[in-house]
């Protein structure tokens, strides 16, 4: 998917029952999660109650050289985090984790999510003199934990009253001295799941394929508003806030994971063939090869094939050496990417009438750029096919959609306008329906509020930004600004 949406981040954390190179798994998990997020990363491990950590904007190689890695140390626990920004900008300060020193011990925290009353948390938190050193939304969870931590007998019940009061979507992961505290939202907007080495370490991750990447088995997901703590007694449950169905961003089967991931036990790489066979029937067209974007635009491609009849074919190569281009921050930067990551195979594609796949169209900008390779290529025909609805509607929980005005379904009032303005010959849609059927075995609901603009929890009139990223000269009503 290029030129689309910006991913969200990833988050870890291990606990073993001795002191070990914890480090060094958060890392290898950090690599498999590496897709979430390419813009920071971070880890902090917890040696007997002793904090040390290491974070810096880049991949997760580049951040965390062997020297890096040793300078960490060895542990009993350890967190981990790859960042994508969606509240916050590129702040030093806002690369996780967050590690607060305070009068009850050592905090750190790992987020993945967005806050919808994060404004609000932090005005509260800064009237009554609190200093916050970065931007994002994190920061006013670690508030609210360690606030209602200095009331509280432990860690895990101030989380508990922290649930009350922060709205939006948040998965994460809290050490203190002696736990490793994972807690999910009431709706579950993001996956978190947790499992078990052979050593009997226990680990929490974003996606199962971390847990793979270490020889953890997976246990199971954490429950939408659950609260795991782990110890040297084991493990304990709370799930005085497991009362919703759920809301999980539909986003994560079409997009978001890793295809080899299970969430909510149902097979990522399943959902995205299952796509590309509903696309097949919702959306027929004559062609001679159907090929995929790398990379989530492949199995939906090969599901489209499956159903249509229509063979299969690689249509680009991709660059392995460089990151993801929607990642890059002006549409400059993210046409550049584009050039030099993909290739097209123009024996595949010359005198063709050719079924593009791809997971999403946001902007629409480097998509047309895509088009036009086919064309010079000597594609006959181009027929995009989308393995998701149309964007129209913002994001509030951790997808950068921020503006009706960047997207392209937005801008055109008909899907002939969009094939035309990206030039291809036709364009279709995956429907909102099927998006709902494309992992059948999973345990909770979707939300698909970016499609339809019913969101499963009460949002925002607007979107502020921060008023530390803000000229005074368009500060929000909603910041004072004090000399």
């Amino acid at each position: 998917m290029f030129n689309t949406l910006h991913e969200e981040c990833g988050v870890f954390g291990i606990f073993e029952n001795k002191t070990a190179h914890v480090a060094q798994s958060a890392y290898l998990a950090l690599f498999a999660l590496q897709h979430r997020g390419q813009e920071a990363c971070g880890i902090a491990v917890n040696d007997d109650g002793v904090f040390s950590h290491y974070k810096g904007d880049g991949l997760v190689p580049d951040v965390f050289t062997p020297e890096n890695l040793q300078k960490l140390g060895t542990g009993n626990m350890a967190i981990g985090h790859v960042r994508y920004s969606t509240t916050g900008g590129k702040n030093p300060n806002n690369i996780q984790p967050l590690v607060i020193r305070h009068i009850k011990g050592n905090l750190a925290v790992a987020h993945n999510g967005n806050l919808v009353n994060a404004p609000d948390l932090r005005r509260q938190f800064e009237l009554g003199g609190a200093i916050f050193h970065g931007t994002s939304d994190t920061e006013s969870i670690a508030y609210s934990i360690v606030t209602e931590r200095l009331a509280c007998k432990s860690t895990e019940e101030a989380i508990a009253k922290v649930m009350n009061h922060i709205k939006g979507a948040y998965s994460c992961i809290v050490m203190t001295a002696t736990k490793l505290i994972a807690f999910r939202d009431p709706m579950g907007f993001h996956p978190l799941c947790f499992g078990k080495t052979s050593d009997g370490a226990y680990v929490v991750a974003s996606e199962s394929c971390a847990l793979d990447t270490i020889g953890a088995e997976l246990i199971r997901e954490i429950k939408p508003g659950e609260i795991i703590t782990i110890s040297k007694e084991g493990i304990k449950s709370d799930t005085t806030h497991c009362k919703e169905k759920g809301a999980m961003c539909v986003f994560e089967y079409i997009y978001f994971a890793r295809p080899d991931s299970v969430i909510e036990n149902a097979s990522v790489h399943h959902a995205r063939i299952k796509a590309g066979k509903f696309l097949a029937k919702e959306n027929p067209v004559d062609a001679d090869i159907v090929i995929g974007v790398p990379d989530s635009g492949i199995d939906a491609a090969i599901g489209y094939s499956q159903e249509s009849k229509i063979p299969y074919g690689i249509g680009f190569i991709k660059n392995r050496y460089i990151g993801r281009s929607f990642i890059q921050p002006s549409q400059c930067e993210r046409n550049d990417a584009v050039k030099i990551k993909l290739n097209i195979v123009k024996e595949n594609i010359k005198g063709k009438r050719v079924i593009m796949i791809d997971d999403s169209i946001v902007r629409g900008t480097t998509c047309a750029r895509i088009v036009k390779l086919l064309r010079e290529a000597g594609a006959k025909e181009v027929h995009m096919r989308v393995s998701s609805p149309p964007f129209k509607h913002p994001c509030y929980f951790g997808t950068d959609i921020d503006s009706c005005d960047n997207l392209i379904a937005c801008q055109y009032n008909t899907i002939e306008e969009i094939a035309n303005q990206i030039g291809a010959d036709s364009l279709a849609y995956l429907s909102v329906e099927a998006t709902h059927r494309l992992a059948e075995k999973c345990t909770i609901g979707f939300c698909d509020g970016c499609f339809t603009g019913n969101y499963p929890i009460e949002v925002p009139k607007e979107q502020f930004k921060d008023k530390f990223e803000t000229k005074l000269s368009e500060n929000a009503m909603y910041y004072q600004v004090l000399d």
